[in-house]
């Protein structure tokens, strides 16, 4: 089995797809035009799709289909959390699809992008090929309770530098704190806010400790970040109240999944992993037993590239 990820690659088209008076969808298209179809959805929420996410994939087999959702990366308006939803993310996968003349598609989604393919899945299951995912993350209360707080059992003092950012009497509820800055109008206030939530996250990514570039930091694409994933976690990503464990095992029976978890992820804790293959046991379940929540660490790389392999089907 391979850790090496696919040579890097330039797209063959850029472009934006309009979903709505507001919203334009920037996506883009590289391997082969004639390939297979496969859909990256990348996490966050807020996240944005990166050149590397494309090496997954190889570029002579698969026709590689990458977007930034609503309000994220190149998507406009930027930050933008009005008329932003899973149901209208899972809509607008739909109408990309739809645009692009395919049929049927592989659908790749780590961490929050898990969440968004299955909900795409469970929505048009008769145009998903097979799924691979990730950092299995369904958006329940216990899990967004770990993120916001039960994660200090294992990284105190990343959870300390969290909150030193807020005066102690806000430091009870750190979510409605930094909400209130980064969606402040005053961009000192917002951009250094943002910055500094993100940081948190970035900081428990990997079982082993990754530096932050402080230089490649964007202030602008910060704040559009934290603008929406503050938005979805104040909205329980707007999946919480779907049991999507029993939507799973009642609707994707039939579709072919691999699941790839590491042992020590501390975004996304392997638990909710371990209870979607049981609820989808047809599933194939790797759970790598020296990564952390990165798609980038070579355990979880190798068996991620060994799914895409997995999943090539004739080409016509």
């Amino acid at each position: 089995m391979s850790d090496s990820l696919f040579p890097e690659i330039q797209p063959y088209q850029q472009d934006w797809l309009s979903v709505s008076p507001l919203h334009s969808i920037y996506y883009e298209q590289s391997g082969s035009p004639a390939g297979q179809p496969v859909v990256f959805l990348h996490g966050g929420p807020g996240s944005g799709c990166n050149p590397g996410q494309r090496r997954y994939f190889d570029p002579a087999h698969y026709r590689i289909i990458l977007l930034d959702q609503r309000g994220c990366g190149r998507s406009t308006p930027q930050g933008e959390t009005q008329e932003n939803t899973t149901s209208h993310l899972v809509a607008d996968l739909d109408a990309l699809r739809q645009h692009l003349g395919i049929d049927r598609w592989l659908v790749f989604g780590g961490s929050w992008g898990s969440t968004l393919a299955l909900n795409y899945a469970l929505a048009h299951p008769q145009h998903v090929s097979g799924l691979i995912l990730r950092g299995i993350f369904l958006s329940r209360q216990s899990e967004l309770d770990w993120f916001l707080r039960d994660v200090q059992h294992f990284f105190p003092e990343t959870w300390a530098k969290l909150l030193s950012y807020l005066p102690p009497e806000e430091q009870h509820n750190p979510l409605s704190a930094f909400a209130e800055r980064v969606f402040s109008n005053d961009p000192a206030i917002s951009e250094p806010a943002a910055v500094h939530w993100n940081a948190f996250e970035a900081s428990i990514m990997t079982l082993l400790p990754t530096p932050i570039n402080e230089q490649a930091i964007n202030a602008k694409i910060e704040l559009a970040r934290a603008r929406v994933q503050i938005h979805y976690i104040q909205n329980q990503c707007f999946v919480g109240h779907h049991d999507l464990l029993a939507e799973a095992a009642a609707q994707l029976k039939d579709i072919p999944t691999v699941i790839v978890q590491g042992r020590y992820d501390m975004v996304c804790p392997p638990l909710t992993a371990h209870q979607l293959h049981e609820a989808i046991p047809h599933a194939e379940f790797h759970m790598i037993p020296d990564a952390g929540h990165s798609g980038m660490e070579t355990g979880t790389r190798s068996a991620l590239i060994a799914a895409t392999e997995k999943f090539k089907q004739p080409l016509q």
